[in-house]
């Protein structure tokens, strides 16, 4: 087995794991610190498939920025930091009969789609064609710049929702 394909497993084992910390964990710090995690899976994931732009920005705007996000509204929102027992549901078997149901669904339409299709060769990206930060750069600043506008526009209204809710009234 090739060194790329072991990292890979070893980060997707952690992932999920960590994902799994994120949904189950009763305290919201400890979840919070757990995405982190994910986020930071995701970077190497990118790393591992040669997209070092795309791993960077999610370090970045992810674990940067989202991060402190969630951060603030944890704190601005004064969610309880220990276990909260009213947060406790009793029918957890229904997002897990969910996921399963979902993972069943994705990997039919999967196969079914993809079935005995080859993988792509491998292209790397040469001085002829330009790097990945070039190609990527262009596509976010020429055909995607709405989309990535309205998202900076959305999280600014999230924090500033956050702290007007954290507010006190006098």
């Amino acid at each position: 087995m090739v060194a790329q394909n072991i990292f890979f497993y070893v980060i997707a084992a952690t992932m999920v794991g960590s994902a799994l910390v994120v949904v189950t964990s009763r305290n919201v710090v400890h979840s919070a610190l757990a995405l982190i995690v994910v986020f930071g899976g995701v970077a190497a994931q990118f790393v591992i498939l040669a997209g070092e732009f795309v791993a960077v920005t999610q370090v970045l705007v992810y674990i940067g920025a989202i991060m402190v996000l969630v951060l603030f509204g944890i704190m601005l929102t004064r969610a309880k930091i220990g276990r909260d027992p009213d947060m406790t549901n009793d029918h957890w078997w229904v997002g897990v009969v969910t996921a399963v149901l979902l993972v069943g669904v994705m990997g039919y339409a999967l196969v079914d789609r993809f079935g005995d299709d080859a993988l792509p060769a491998d292209r790397r990206i040469d001085a002829v064609n330009g790097s990945n930060t070039a190609t990527v750069s262009d596509a976010i600043f020429s055909q995607y710049l709405i989309p990535f506008e309205v998202i900076s526009v959305l999280l600014l209204s999230a924090l500033v929702g956050a702290i007007v809710i954290a507010r006190k009234d006098r």
